[in-house]
């Protein structure tokens, strides 16, 4: 099925040329490849080194390192276009996004000025919180590190890592004396393994099985410490709080596929001397979906907006995150039923859609958790506010 990725509905949120040329070239390099990701389960390296040759894996990267320069705006733009062709490649990218923002907010400039331009070279980062005991908790960790002479010696697994099988380099927390803290660990690190656990397939974002991440006294150099000892439970979540602007927009690029998708079949097939479209209980389904569509891109706008001016990223960037994945849901459940025996089919692409979008509802964040962390924002105003 070919989806309008070019449809006049979804109104560009930057410059229209460059949304142009985004999509033209996600038609041209996703499109193709998209089923076979989603049903053979692999990392698509090829697609992500091809994003990151045409820049937009590094879009809001500084010029000085390589990247493009621009706006958070522009970076939701990729994740929403790559998204509406495979979320499996935008979740591929969101792990990158995470490690690029990693270095930037807290890195050494040793450390910036020797990983940050590889990033538009097509560099693989993998973001390796998990732990097995520990699950979503990552204010103690059975990861340890200590100082070792110039350096530091880590040892420990991480579990259940997203693009952890393609991944050059990860992003790890670990606890020192001092707390839990956040290092840049090389995959080709002497004591670096992976391994592939029991059930670490998933059944949507179908990026590569998780891996599991053995430490074996992995030795690093100092300035592999990113930021400051025992900050790393704030770092990562301020880094999440950036990425899950994006979380949106690939939710927002399923909920899009879906929807011209469905819409597409249903102005097409004929029942009754007429098209599915033609009556009016359906086309409220698509006027419910459509307007809902349009406010999460409104709100994932107004959360890349917070993200340009350092407003408070983790209230927009929750609430964009919260509602576009219920809506991507929503509007892929829909598409389903509106297209029938043709929604459920395995050679149709909505299965993939529902899976996806039911998938992100919890990755990056649950939305329980999303709603504690706007709630928090809540409690934190002033009496009587």
């Amino acid at each position: 099925m070919t989806l309008a990725g070019t449809s006049p509905l979804w109104e560009p949120c930057v410059e229209a040329g460059f949304v142009r040329d985004l999509r033209a070239f996600c038609a041209a390099q996703l499109a193709p490849v998209a089923d076979d990701i989603d049903a053979r389960d692999y990392y698509p390296v090829a697609p992500i080194r091809a994003l990151a040759a045409a820049g937009y894996a590094s879009v809001f990267l500084p010029q000085r390192y390589g990247g493009g320069g621009r706006g958070f705006r522009h970076a939701l733009a990729v994740f929403e276009e790559v998204s509406y062709y495979s979320a499996a490649v935008g979740i591929s990218l969101i792990t990158i996004f995470q490690a690029q923002m990693m270095l930037q907010l807290y890195g050494a400039e040793t450390v910036r000025a020797r990983y940050l331009p590889q990033f538009p070279g097509g560099l693989i980062t993998s973001y390796a919180l998990t732990e097995a005991n520990h699950g979503s908790d990552i204010r103690s960790l059975d990861t340890k590190a200590v100082r070792d002479g110039d350096g530091w010696l880590l040892r420990g697994e991480k579990s259940f890592i997203t693009s952890g099988s393609a991944a050059e380099v990860f992003v790890i927390l670990a606890e020192t004396e001092r707390g839990v803290t956040v290092f840049l660990v090389p995959r080709d690190t002497p004591g670096v393994g992976i391994h592939q656990g029991h059930s670490t397939a998933t059944f949507g974002l179908r990026n590569g099985p998780h891996i599991d991440l053995r430490l074996a006294d992995v030795r690093i150099p100092a300035d592999h410490m990113i930021g400051e000892e025992g900050r790393g439970v704030r770092q990562a979540v301020t880094v999440l709080d950036y990425s899950r602007t994006m979380a949106a927009a690939i939710s927002l690029g399923i909920g899009r596929a879906a929807f011209d998708g469905a819409l597409a079949h249903a102005r097409r097939r004929k029942v009754f001397d007429a098209t599915v479209f033609d009556m009016q209980g359906i086309q409220w389904y698509f006027a419910d979906a459509v307007t809902r569509l349009d406010a999460g891109r409104l709100l994932a706008c107004r959360a890349a907006d917070a993200l340009n001016r350092g407003e408070d990223i983790a209230r927009w960037a929750s609430q964009a995150k919260l509602f576009a994945a219920g809506v991507a849901t929503d509007v892929a459940a829909m598409a389903v039923q509106v297209c029938g025996a043709h929604g459920v089919r395995t050679t149709s692409p909505f299965g993939r859609f529902l899976r996806d979008a039911k998938a992100y509802e919890i990755a990056g964040g649950s939305s329980e958790i999303l709603k504690n962390t706007i709630a928090k924002t809540l409690a934190r105003l002033p009496a009587g506010a």
